[in-house]
């Protein structure tokens, strides 16, 4: 297969990776690539990865929409780098079998009947704007079997959505990661430092603990980070940065636990995955995505939604949960082997059905 692939989540740190999505997008085109599909992908101006094929578009980026009210309406900016994107694959589609989008926004879906090459869309994130619900519906209905979802917790999150939908989970490069049998006295916080995310909620529980917290991930919410230093005045937690994938889980590994604490409803959390890929267990919200691939009571514990005082009791109890069979599920259900394969069969599968 030739494979077209879009997103504007393509950072300029290729070992670095800002997020889930880009984590996603890098692997699967690695898969891909070592399967010997021939992969192009086309990424905002400024973007390097490693050894990746790029295409660099300028322009202006996108308001992200979880900053965005559900019934906001689409703007674009002034030269809209999402726009310039999706004109380029216009003018060489044909040099492709397929096109693969990324972007959680609103052009793409709106483009798809436009194009004469079919187009795959991974949504990354659960339903947050009315118009771009109503979009990822009608191609649904039109173009069935060509939406894909991380999990089942997410999709739903979407009403009226036409089967067949398919749930592609994640995974990661395992050699990657160093198991750690015996950890230091603290716990782990990884992801976007944004409102949603719900980082105060940790912080809250090193406090109540008194075990210390390491916090590693962009800052996307500046006065939102601002607002939990102030308001949690000690040197209970750390903030390490936006670190590597080598330099995350060299700290990540020697923690007693990831805690895990979305305020919305998560796609999927790879940090997940990276965490008992570490060997270590997760403590999360009973909610999206993690409760689908934590074993309560096995690779983790689920808690009761915004229950600070279950995280808390969950924290204490974490000395019952075996590390190895964290690194063992890891093993067993997220490798990159595994995701290439659920990738690569969705995609024959839209290439079968046209």
């Amino acid at each position: 297969m030739k494979l077209l692939f879009v997103s504007t989540s393509v950072g300029p740190l290729g070992t670095g990776l800002g997020g889930g999505v880009e984590l996603t997008l890098y692997n699967i085109s690695q898969q891909m690539i070592q399967r010997g599909h021939e992969v192009q992908i086309v990424a905002p101006a400024g973007s390097t990865w490693d050894n990746l094929p790029l295409v660099q578009i300028p322009g202006n980026l996108q308001i992200i929409a979880q900053s965005q009210e559900r019934t906001d309406p689409i703007i674009m900016p002034e030269n809209p780098v999402l726009a310039n994107m999706w004109d380029y694959a216009r003018q060489v589609q044909t040099d492709y079998d397929l096109i693969v989008n990324f972007a959680y926004d609103w052009l793409p879906f709106y483009l798809t009947p436009f194009f004469n090459r079919p187009i795959a869309h991974f949504v990354s994130m659960g339903s947050l704007s009315d118009a771009l619900d109503q979009m990822i519906v009608q191609v649904a209905k039109q173009f069935p079997g060509t939406i894909g979802f991380y999990t089942a917790s997410q999709a739903i999150t979407f009403s009226q959505l036409t089967p067949p939908l398919h749930y592609l989970s994640s995974g990661i490069d395992l050699g990657l990661y160093q198991f750690c049998l015996r950890p230091k006295q603290q716990l782990a916080w990884l992801g976007r430092i944004s409102p949603e995310k719900g980082l105060e909620d940790a912080v809250a529980v090193a406090q109540i603990t008194q075990i210390p917290l390491k916090i590693m991930g962009k800052i996307q919410d500046e006065l939102y980070w601002q607002q939990i230093r102030e308001n949690y005045p000690n040197d209970i937690f750390e903030y390490l940065g936006f670190l590597s994938t080598n330099e995350m889980q060299q700290v990540l590994r020697e923690c007693k636990a990831l805690l895990m604490t979305p305020h919305w409803e998560e796609a999927f959390g790879n940090v997940v995955i990276e965490s008992l890929a570490c060997g270590v267990p997760v403590i999360s919200y009973r909610r999206g995505g993690p409760a689908e691939i934590i074993q309560d009571g096995k690779t983790g514990f689920l808690v009761e939604p915004d229950s600070i005082s279950e995280l808390v009791n969950a924290t204490q109890r974490i000395g019952e949960i075996d590390r190895q069979a964290c690194r063992a599920d890891a093993e067993a259900e997220f490798s990159l082997e595994a995701l290439g394969s659920r990738f690569e069969k969705w995609f024959k599968t839209i290439l079968g059905n046209r």
